[in-house]
């Protein structure tokens, strides 16, 4: 299996516990087990697991001292098992297991989906055509999951329907707050800046919170999206900090985006190219404030590089790169008050 490695110390388990448990509440599921740990990630630890000839995935919540709310392995697996009833593609689910003493930490079980992986957003390794095609997949998708009928899901008590962003901006203060480790006046001025700029009007449906091509699986042959997986930071909310985000590399330099870079020629779409055809798809007109949106997103990560940079200290983090990683948070924090700052001089 493609990047995988000995699960790392930190993350090791009882492996005849989660064999028992998977040959009490996972069909079909034959003894003996044989584990291996994904090798990316940076928040919850996910494992590449083999049986009886048959293969499967287990996420897990780290060990260790948390930040309140993170790593909600109990949500990613309630609403992956939720979606599998519409066209959003997502993995099949086994089984949660809240009780703590089988692996230590709570986990959920899940099918193993074979494709490609694209940590970079320029999707190295194919064509212009291709390219587009997966773009276009990616548009799609994250249509369809937002015009998905979350009530009819069962999924009313996902989230708090209405002021996301009021929450969203509290909820990563807090978290920014509790993992700091320096003073960044950027981001100061965003705690202030963004709560008093929230745009007028509210929408609400089922938002991903990280989706990107890092967070999907393409099929091994074809240019389209067979899996959407992560949904640590999934909830009830607005369906633009979702499109936002996914437009980061928009705004990102050349090293690890879009900036600067010849997309016609990649066949990437261009940001308004993108963001027409999700509209098309979703019925909407125009965006007004898109600047806001984009400009929250990158005050998101800087507080989610921060988080990293917490666990990193702590000894908990599971990205080998993690400490690269925290080290965002100024730079992150400082390209998304750029973005907004023009606005907040005006009258």
């Amino acid at each position: 299996m493609i990047s995988t490695v000995e699960v790392r110390a930190a993350h090791r388990f009882d492996v005849g516990a989660l064999e028992r448990y998977m040959k009490a509440h996972v069909d079909g599921f034959t003894p003996p087990l044989t584990v291996r740990q994904f090798e990316g990630g940076q928040s919850n630890p996910t494992y590449y697991l083999v049986a009886g000839g048959r293969e499967y995935v287990v996420r897990r919540k780290p060990p260790g001292k948390l930040l309140p709310s993170a790593h909600a392995v109990d949500r990613e697996y309630r609403v992956i098992t939720a979606l599998a009833a519409t066209d959003v593609p997502v993995p099949r689910t086994y089984a949660y297991c809240a009780d703590e003493s089988v692996l230590g930490t709570p986990f959920y079980v899940m099918e193993c989906v074979h494709g490609r992986i694209f940590r970079d957003p320029l999707l190295p390794g194919g064509g212009a055509t291709e390219r587009a095609a997966i773009f276009d997949s990616l548009n799609t998708v994250l249509a369809r999951l937002h015009t998905v009928d979350w009530r009819a899901l069962g999924l009313a008590d996902f989230g708090k329907p209405g002021n996301y962003f009021a929450r969203q901006i509290h909820r990563w203060t807090s978290q920014y707050r509790a993992s700091e480790t320096e003073t960044i006046p950027e981001m100061e001025r965003l705690v202030a800046w963004l709560p008093a700029h929230i745009p007028p009007g509210d929408e609400t449906t089922i938002v991903h919170g990280d989706y990107r091509p890092g967070n999907v699986i393409v099929h091994p042959t074809e240019p389209r999206v067979v899996a959407v997986l992560d949904w640590e930071l999934s909830t009830l909310g607005h369906p633009l900090a979702d499109l936002a985000y996914t437009c980061v590399p928009y705004y990102l330099p050349d090293a690890d985006g879009f900036r600067g870079r010849d997309l016609a020629a990649l066949g990437i779409p261009s940001e308004a190219q993108f963001i027409a055809a999700y509209c098309r798809r979703t019925g909407r007109a125009a965006i007004p404030d898109w600047d806001f949106y984009v400009g929250f997103s990158f005050f998101r990560l800087a507080a989610i590089s921060q988080g990293i940079m917490g666990r990193v200290l702590a000894g908990t983090a599971s990205d080998p790169n993690a400490r690269e990683r925290g080290a965002r948070a100024r730079p992150l924090a400082v390209l998304a008050w750029a973005i907004i700052a023009p606005r907040s001089k005006s009258p």
